[in-house]
């Protein structure tokens, strides 16, 4: 009789809800330590399998594993320990806000904001998943890459964050999703409009945070998964809303 399953060792398959190329092995590699880590499977203090093990777990190179770690670490939800091996810091990211102190009017605005992009940009999701050609697909995943180098290279993100979520409006194929955000402009992107362009400023976890929300937008998108999109994009913008209204409370 086979014993009961184990997540951390039990091989999993990510192939078959892939489009196609090493970037979207990352994501979804990622994707399910993340949900293990999340999920309390592996805990606080706890090491990962080590990278043999990994490879094996997932049936991918060293290289793809090396990067879905270098992911989790982008996120503070791991850290590799010299010799020892790679831990997990914490189950949930650590909340960082971008700007302090703050305008609790500003606040408030861009709390509406959040709200109505929330009613728009699910269903944009969704459609992009369902719409969307190779060439959105790959421009939206470069746009997630360019907010990956501003972030390594310390540089602001606003305009690349803004051009992320241009290009799932370009893959719903309906050019009123695109008219929306243009006419909104950045200001859909809150921190560019609270810290009045002072974007250098946010720290990076914070912006590591976002972008782990924008690679989960970028994948369920790329698998033509519908529904996994509007979730996706409804938890990063209900995240949003939580964050800001966190910071107005704290006001």
């Amino acid at each position: 009789m086979a014993g009961p399953a184990d997540p951390l060792t039990d091989r999993v398959d990510v192939r078959p809800a892939l489009a196609g190329g090493r970037g979207t092995l990352v994501g979804a590699v990622s994707a399910d330590l993340r949900r293990l880590i999340l999920d309390g499977d592996i805990k606080p203090g706890d090491k990962l399998p080590s990278e043999a093990a990994l490879t094996r777990k997932y049936e991918v190179s060293r290289t793809v594993i090396r990067e879905a770690i270098a992911s989790l670490r982008a996120d503070g939800l791991v850290e590799a320990k010299q010799g020892a091996g790679v831990f997990v810091l914490s189950s949930q990211p650590a909340t960082a806000f971008p700007f302090q102190p703050f305008d609790a009017a500003r606040i408030s605005s861009m709390i509406e904001m959040l709200e109505l992009r929330t009613a728009i940009e699910i269903e944009a999701a969704g459609l992009a998943a369902a719409r969307r050609s190779p060439a959105q697909e790959e421009a939206i995943f470069e746009r997630c890459q360019d907010i990956d180098r501003l972030i390594a290279e310390g540089k602001p993100t606003t305009e690349a964050d803004f051009a992320f979520h241009l290009a799932i409006a370009d893959a719903t194929n309906n050019p009123r999703f695109r008219e929306f955000l243009e006419m909104m402009g950045q200001r859909v992107i809150p921190r560019a409009v609270l810290q009045r362009g002072d974007a250098e400023r946010t720290p990076s976890g914070y912006l590591g945070q976002i972008q782990a929300e924008h690679r989960a937008i970028a994948e369920a998108i790329s698998a033509r998964d519908e529904q996994a999109a509007r979730e996706a994009v409804r938890t990063h913008l209900m995240g949003s809303q939580g964050r800001y209204r966190q910071l107005l409370r704290r006001g």
